[in-house]
């Protein structure tokens, strides 16, 4: 009589700049996931995605160099099939409105992961979605209020984008264009551009936008 093998658990990949509190994730998930590796932000993680090839992905939204909701939209490149549960410390709505949007399996705020994280990840597996229960009503309550979606921050392009995110370092146009590659009047051009379409009228108001609508981490 031989002995019934153990059930693979499903691997999970976690990216968070806190590499102790990264860490402290791994004593959550042992009982019955396999944790394969952490990313410190999410260049990193599309790098270890690639490689580990996990099933699962935690990632944290504030991250250097790639936050976690433009490295979920890069990741369908390099692995399509993973899914990704956001744990952050971002209560605003309008994060968990583009992480879903993006395609995040779950959305669990961090002071709830000892309750929640599991249970996203559970429900990540079988293909459902979670959210905080705590924020899970504000979320419902945006979609009646626009249930189609309008966002005026979906006509940002991917480029429009990385200039909001080094705007807001405090980059100057000529820096910008130093770091992109490009010219400073095409940098200018795409300001201007998304002032107008906007409605805006000064770079403060351009990064107090892209705040707003989770381009620019706060």
């Amino acid at each position: 009589m031989t002995a019934e093998a153990t059930p693979r658990r499903p691997r999970v990949l976690v990216a968070d700049d806190h590499r102790m509190f990264a860490e402290a994730l791994r004593g959550l998930l042992a009982d019955t996931f396999e944790l394969v590796g952490i990313a410190a932000d999410g260049v990193e993680l599309l790098e270890l995605a690639a490689r580990l090839a996990p099933e699962l992905i935690v990632a944290d939204i504030s991250m250097p160099r790639l936050n976690g909701i433009d490295a979920l939209a890069r990741l369908r490149a390099v692995l399509p099939g993973a899914r990704v549960v956001f744990l952050t410390m971002h209560r605003d709505v309008v994060y968990a409105r583009r992480a879903i949007a993006e395609g995040a399996c779950g959305y669990v705020l961090k002071h709830s992961a000892p309750n929640e994280l599991v249970q996203a990840l559970q429900a990540a597996s079988e293909g459902r979605t979670f959210v905080s229960p705590s924020l899970a009503g504000d979320l419902v309550r945006a979609l009646q209020r626009d249930p189609q979606g309008a966002d005026p921050a979906a006509t940002v392009t991917p480029r429009q984008r990385q200039i909001l995110q080094l705007l807001a370092q405090g980059l100057s146009a000529k820096q910008i264009a130093a770091r992109l590659d490009i010219s400073p009047r095409t940098v200018e051009f795409h300001k201007y551009t998304l002032m107008e379409s906007l409605g805006l009228h000064s770079s403060v108001e351009l990064v107090r936008f892209a705040e707003r609508h989770g381009i620019v981490l706060e």
